[in-house]
């Protein structure tokens, strides 16, 4: 141990000597960590210290840099990264070994080792103290982070939008689409959407050098300068309050064109022009793409977005099921899965059904039903989304939500749509008839068209939903929960479809303004409510309704809307206190006469007593009641009989009558130019007898006529749909029933009488053995032929017709078309019978001359969706197998010769849904046909279902 304290004292004394005797400085450096080992290790463990102070201080700098999401200066990332690499332990390992073993002079190997641990020490001290200074010379310790190309949004697991995303990347990726639209209501995932394109956004990164995502809907109102803020953030631009709107749009402008840019605006509640918050519009030659999604298809249209529209849907079963057990525990998924006999899984299966494949109400109940593992739990929450919802937790959210569709609506619009609540769930609603209850209540003006537009309105904000016809809406379970909701406030008490037998109490009636108690089996009405404020009763379709109190109406003195269709009452009680009545139906009811003092309804507007098959007389009450609109009498057992019964001139403002007729010369009088012919928009044709034709061309005044119902005249021979040459006809409707003397019905060349017809019913016609002129009738949307015994076929065809209608054309089918003296093939194509008379062939001669050759592809019922035939029992083929594009239903009932149906491949009826027949006449048709189908679209019926 004596050495090593020699050492230590003379250590000193030769650091000084080799200072103050000039020694060069490298010589120096070198004999000085030498000799100086022990000093110079002090003063690497000082400046170690120094140095991991000074990285603290650096370190918490970048900390709180970074915590405001600035990006740390590489600089100083370079020197933490030097720091973190600076280690000193195996120098003082070295450093101690030394101490403890060596002598300074005891051998030139000990020399050695103290020289080589004396450099290392002094190099590592001259590196801490640069590292030292440095760190201490630090004024930026962080600069703000550039802007990412894709700012990733949050990722959630997606149901049933992959269908929807391939679209939007077929869109985005089209040179020719710059705006592209995304529409829906709320809660469907136009968010979620956006969301997971945006995150796909960054596989594509060399094509855009920003993806902004912007939620316009943070307020009601545009929000310019919020939207001003997320652009400038996420170009990396400075900020400045004092900037107007107009000079920060200007400056964005600028910096927008500068970049190839991907533009995503989530909820866009209005027009606006993308100039005024600094957006160009995008146009295939900058190559710029903008997203919108919008509750509001007409605001994708004003937004640019004409090109490229997509629509999304609510989902389908299997998706929507897959999101409402993504929300459920493990323990409700088991008692799902395994409760035996499997009533749970029932009561969940409604409950989704009841959700109508809306993602935001599935992950909503999803999520109120989440803990639940007992059936009695399961019941109780699948009858609350079925009647009460809004008890369910989180539903007041989601109303919350879905109700910012309703509050865009203007005040008259919010009350057409609650109006809809109105009508039972699941069904759908006439549109006509809707605009008939607004008028009638004065909601809007005596204008359909008004009407009309509003319904366009609530559908484009996806309050409604469009059915298979053009001619109905639907309201979505879920937004009409929300409608009826906020109907109690407006004192709406909706009682539809929910099986009453009683009237609601008295209680109920006596603030209520509208009453629906529609679609229910109430059988009596004998209170006398007190309501003086009620304005709209809908009793419709309660069908074991047969009386109604002698004192029903008294205090009803607002009443304007009453509704008493589809119900067995036989008599209207007293009825002079409805003095504000503009709306009355009573079609389809067992009423036998209209009260005496009927005509004091002087502000009646609408009359329906259409299929009133008990009617006997109305004491011509109708004639008095001169603001008549709208007089329905179709197919009313009351009917004109006589020419001089034609007695409701009077009714100056009529615009639509339904009228029915029992005489020919009754017929031709109103045909003419009788003044009620421009009104007259349904005709019944009734025991009009030795009436043997009826041609459609005579009916050239009725302008207006959609619909012909033709029953019961046993002389008619033949019907005559000739060359329209005049006037567009709107026939669009036709009924053929119980004409046993019927053999003929002819169609002339295009444009005929019949070319708009949608639907054509064809009934106890026994001398009908085809239909084959249905193949004229492009516009034609659904065909039901029932009860004609003799019908083998409904279309006959010959192989020139065949050839024709692949396309092919030869000599025997340009003698089709072309003049020809034998009516044979003509006869069976348009049913005109052997031997007829001269006059009909020179009638049918007339017609084909303005036929023309057709020498491309034609689609025979190009959109026909339903065909029903029923009780047919010779019917052995329906016509060769064809295209059928808009096919849905076909449904056959008691034709038991019929085993094919003309289906061809499948791919020629792509829109088929289902085949409705019995058991036994499934089994009878051929196997090639049941290889063409699914066995999900066969849907087996009893007759008489």
């Amino acid at each position: 141990m004596a050495e090593p304290m020699i050492c230590a004292a003379l250590q000193p004394v030769i650091c000084g000597f080799i200072n103050e005797a000039g020694v060069p400085a490298a010589t120096a450096k070198r004999f000085s960590s030498f000799a100086c080992i022990k000093s110079n290790h002090k003063l690497l463990r000082k400046a170690r210290e120094d140095l991991q102070a000074t990285r603290k201080v650096v370190q918490g700098q970048v900390d709180l840099e970074t915590n405001h999401l600035n990006e740390c200066d590489p600089r100083v990332n370079l020197w933490l990264r030097r720091v973190a690499s600076v280690r000193v332990d195996s120098i003082d390992q070295e450093y101690d070994r030394l101490m403890q073993s060596s002598w300074l002079c005891r051998s030139v190997l000990g020399l050695g080792k103290r020289y080589r641990v004396g450099k290392k020490i002094a190099e590592m001290l001259e590196d801490i103290a640069r590292l030292n200074e440095e760190g201490n010379q630090f004024q930026t310790f962080a600069s703000k982070r550039l802007p990412d190309l894709v700012e990733e949004r949050p990722r959630t697991q997606t149901f049933g939008i992959k269908p929807v995303l391939r679209d939007l990347w077929k869109s985005f990726e089209s040179t020719d689409v710059s705006i592209i639209g995304v529409w829906g209501p709320g809660g469907v995932g136009k968010t979620t959407l956006l969301n997971s394109f945006n995150n796909e956004l960054k596989a594509c990164s060399k094509d855009y050098q920003v993806v902004i995502m912007i939620e316009v809907s943070n307020c009601r109102t545009l929000n310019k300068t919020a939207i001003q803020r997320t652009i400038t953030d996420r170009l990396g631009l400075p900020w400045d309050d004092r900037e107007t709107e107009e000079v920060r749009a200007r400056f964005l402008m600028k910096a927008l064109n500068r970049k190839r840019f991907v533009i995503l605006l989530d909820d866009v509640w209005n027009k606006f022009q993308l100039e005024d918050v600094g957006i160009p519009t995008p146009d295939s030659d900058s190559k710029n793409k903008l997203i919108l999604t919008s509750r509001n298809v007409d605001v994708c249209y004003q937004m640019g977005a004409q090109q490229s529209l997509i629509k999304m849907e609510y989902l389908e079963k299997e998706a929507a099921w897959e999101l409402f057990r993504s929300n459920l525990s493990t323990q409700a998924i088991t008692a799902i899965d395994s409760s035996v006999p499997n009533n749970v899984k029932e009561y969940a299966d409604a409950i989704v059904q009841s959700c109508g494949g809306l993602p935001l109400a599935l992950k909503v109940i999803g999520s109120a039903v989440a803990g639940l593992t007992t059936p009695r739990d399961w019941i109780l929450a699948m009858q609350a989304t079925k009647h009460d919802i809004k008890d369910l937790d989180g539903i007041p959210e989601m109303f919350h939500k879905l109700k910012y569709s309703y509050d865009k609506l203007t005040p008259t619009q919010q009350q057409c749509f609650l109006y809809c609540t109105l009508f039972p769930e699941y069904g759908s609603i006439s549109k006509d008839q809707l605009v008939e209850y607004w008028m009638a209540e004065e909601l809007i003006p005596q204008d359909p068209n008004r009407g009309h537009r509003i319904i366009s309105r609530l559908l484009s904000a996806c309050l409604l939903e469009s059915c298979g016809s053009d001619l109905e809406v639907k309201m979505h379970h879920i937004i009409r929960h929300l409608g009826l909701s906020l109907a109690v406030q407006q004192k709406i008490v909706v009682k539809a479809g929910m099986s009453l037998q009683k009237a609601p109490p008295h209680k109920e009636w006596r603030t209520a303004r509208r009453i629906s108690l529609m679609y229910n089996d109430i059988r009596d009405l004998g209170l006398s409510p007190e309501c003086k404020d009620l304005v709209t009763l809908l009793v419709q379709n309660n069908p074991h309704l047969h009386r109604l109190s002698p004192t029903f109406f008294q205090s009803m003195c607002s009443l304007k809307v009453l509704d008493l269709s589809y119900t067995r009452i036989t008599e209207l009680p007293f009825c002079s206190t409805l003095a504000k009545l503009k709306y009355l139906n009573l079609s389809h009811t067992f009423i036998e006469r209209l009260p005496e003092e009927f005509w004091m309804l002087k502000k009646l507007r609408h009359l329906d007593l259409s299929v009133t098959k008990a009617l006997k007389e109305t004491l011509d009450n109708c004639s008095k009641l001169y603001k008549l609109r709208v007089l329905n009498l179709f197919r009313s057992n009351y009917g004109i009989r006589d020419v001089n019964d034609l007695n409701i001139d009077s009714l100056r403002e009529l615009e639509f009558l339904g009228i029915t007729i029992y005489a020919e010369d009754v017929l031709k009088k109103l045909t003419n130019t009788h003044p009620l012919a421009k009104s007259t928009q349904r005709l019944s044709l009734r025991h009009c007898e030795q009436m043997q034709s009826i041609q459609i061309s005579d009916f050239t005044y009725m302008v207006q006529l959609r619909e012909l119902y033709v029953e019961l005249c046993l002389d008619l021979i033949q019907l005559i749909a000739d060359p329209d040459k005049g006037r567009t006809s709107c026939l669009e409707v036709l009924t053929l029933a119980k004409l046993p003397a019927l053999q003929t019905i002819l169609i002339g060349s295009s444009p005929h009488h019949f070319r708009n017809l949608l639907e054509i019913t064809v009934s106890h016609c026994q001398k009908l053995h085809d239909i084959t002129w249905v193949l004229k009738l492009d516009a034609l949307e659904k065909l039901c032929i029932c009860h004609c015994h003799e019908l083998e076929q409904v279309v006959q065809e010959t192989v020139n017709e065949v050839d024709n209608r692949k396309g092919g054309i030869g000599h025997s089918t340009i003698q089709r078309y072309g003049r020809i003296n034998d009516f044979s093939e003509e006869q069976e194509i348009h049913g005109l019978p052997e031997g007829a008379n001269n006059e009909h062939a020179n009638v049918y001669q007339n017609m084909i001359e303005n036929e023309w050759i057709k020498g491309t592809h034609h689609v025979d019922f190009p959109k026909l969706r339903t065909m029903v035939l029923t009780d047919l029992p010779k019917l052995t083929a329906i016509c060769n197998p064809r295209d059928f594009p808009s096919l849905e239903i076909i449904r056959v009932e008691g034709c038991p010769r019929l085993t094919t149906l003309p289906l061809g491949q499948m791919y020629e009826c792509p829109k088929l849904k289902q085949i409705c027949g019995s058991y036994d006449w499934w089994e009878k048709l051929e196997w090639n046909v049941k290889e063409i189908m699914e066995n999900k679209y066969f849907i087996p019926i009893k007759d008489g279902d």
